[in-house]
């Protein structure tokens, strides 16, 4: 099995969907001539030509409307924002068309399309280039949000967003698109609405996603230094939620930590919290933990953006909170 980064994971993902079907194409900003501004579309314009890999110009809301429009002349266009921070000019026609437009029809348009790039912080980008949107776009019916951590599950699941008849935002991360792992040579396709146990435990439950996983694992590798078995949920997808996996980790183990990289008030840590208390609260031996970035802004000075984002260590002293 060969080793590729989560960009080439993506990049076949989006080629191997071009070729089965030609009613696919890929539209956004720098994607044709610039290869995509995280080489992420490296080699589809000399491939698919200018019809099917489509440059735009900076207008998030107006290339996200075509793409909404073109699904219902029978397209599945995957829509490429360089971050999802300037999804936020294109975010109406998220909300307002492709999440409602398969009910406000009764039915007869539904909306295959994929919205994907990076989310969330990635260095000293500061502010307004460092949010996490992944709560805000679960948070509305009609969506489903798919998170990966690792080029495996990022190829495997951007298969599965592209074939669905649904809209779909797909969120990576500019500090991911060089990570490697081992993919298939083969065809493969992971199902949406499944977490993964990357590891298993019997102490503890340790659920986290999306780039900031690589953190939770850390934490588990130190952790089991001193004896402490943790066992690692990946959700992949954040909307449908598997929490069937998460709560029956949570019988077995009876404490339950959630990473995060978004702000503390309503976010995806706040749901599993409220639905582990409701549906295992008998089970939990101690209050759930659950570790998210301060309550600020991002800041741009290296010093305090240590500072802002959650990391191993801080899973750590929350494992022994619950331990003890």
């Amino acid at each position: 099995m060969r080793t590729i980064q989560f960009r080439e994971a993506i990049c076949e993902a989006m080629s191997e969907e071009m070729r089965l079907d030609e009613s696919i194409y890929l539209m956004g900003e720098e994607v044709a001539e610039y290869n995509g501004a995280y080489k992420a579309s490296k080699g589809m314009l000399d491939e698919f030509g200018e019809k099917r890999v489509i440059d735009t110009p900076i207008s998030e809301l107006g290339f996200a409307g075509i793409g909404v429009g073109s699904t219902m002349t029978g397209n599945r266009p995957i829509i490429e924002f360089m971050t999802f921070n300037f999804a936020l000019v294109g975010i109406d026609q998220i909300i307002n068309n492709a999440a409602k437009i398969r009910q406000m029809s009764g039915g007869q348009f539904p909306c295959p399309i994929v919205f994907r790039g990076p989310t969330a912080s990635a260095g000293q980008l500061a502010a307004t280039h460092s949010q996490a949107f992944e709560s805000w776009y679960a948070n509305c019916p009609g969506l489903k949000v798919i998170v990966p951590s690792n080029p495996y599950d990022a190829k495997g699941l951007l298969k599965a967003a592209i074939r669905d008849d649904d809209p779909v935002i797909f969120m990576e991360s500019e500090q991911m698109y060089g990570d490697k792992c081992e993919v298939p040579d083969g065809e493969y396709v992971l199902p949406i609405g499944v977490a993964e146990i990357k590891q298993q435990g019997t102490d503890v439950t340790i659920v986290s996603f999306g780039k900031i996983f690589k953190e939770a694992q850390k934490a588990a590798d130190a952790l089991a230094q001193e004896n402490i078995s943790c066992e690692l949920i990946d959700l992949r997808t954040i909307r449908p939620l598997d929490i069937n996996t998460i709560i029956e980790s949570v019988k077995k183990t009876n404490r339950l930590v959630i990473l995060e990289e978004a702000w503390p008030f309503g976010n995806i840590s706040t749901e599993i919290t409220y639905q582990v208390q409701s549906q295992a609260f008998d089970y939990l031996d101690a209050p759930v933990q659950k570790i998210n970035t301060a309550d600020t802004p991002a800041p741009y000075s290296p010093v305090l953006l240590k500072e802002w984002l959650p990391n191993h260590e801080d899973v750590v002293r929350a494992v022994k909170k619950v331990m003890n």
